[in-house]
């Protein structure tokens, strides 16, 4: 599997701990910007290339992506056709009730092959983790989740 990153300047100290990191683990990383920082770059501009990578081999490649909160660049990358990217910025404190890892039902229930990172609320050690566990966790291939995803794929507002 080849993986993609990108940042603006937000995410940018984050996804270079998480590309050197990435390849101490044997993982093959392509990094698609910003190569510097720059307080004033825009996300689009870097994201729109991991996603077009992805959006042209979705069976082969995955991109990781981040941002300050990682809303907006999943915007921009949810608009390639075969990108289904995931925000994670942390689970949510507080709750009573038992939360499911929702980090693992993207890959399980919905083959989320983009994972855009919230780096304004993680640290990179809690990075690291969620990024393995995203990279590691199997789609589930079960039936129904096979179909949604063929479903998705053929949402068009014509079809509404």
């Amino acid at each position: 599997m080849r993986i993609v990153m990108a940042s603006d300047h937000a995410g940018f100290e984050m996804k270079e701990h998480l590309r050197f990191f990435l390849a101490s683990k044997g993982y093959a990383v392509e990094d698609k910007g910003a190569y510097t920082f720059d307080a004033l770059d825009d996300y689009p501009d870097y994201v729109a290339l991991a996603a077009k990578a992805v959006s042209e081999n979705p069976q082969k490649t995955c991109a990781i992506i981040l941002g300050g909160s990682g809303q907006g660049e999943a915007i921009v990358a949810n608009r390639f056709p075969h990108v289904r990217a995931v925000v994670y910025a942390g689970e949510p404190c507080g709750s009573h009730t038992q939360l499911p890892n929702m980090l693992a039902l993207t890959r399980e229930h919905n083959d989320a092959n983009v994972l855009s990172l919230g780096a304004r609320f993680l640290t990179n050690e809690s990075a690291e983790e969620i990024t393995l566990e995203w990279l590691t966790t199997p789609f589930s291939e079960d039936e129904r989740h096979v179909r949604r995803i063929e479903k998705i794929e053929t949402v068009t507002p014509s079809v509404l």
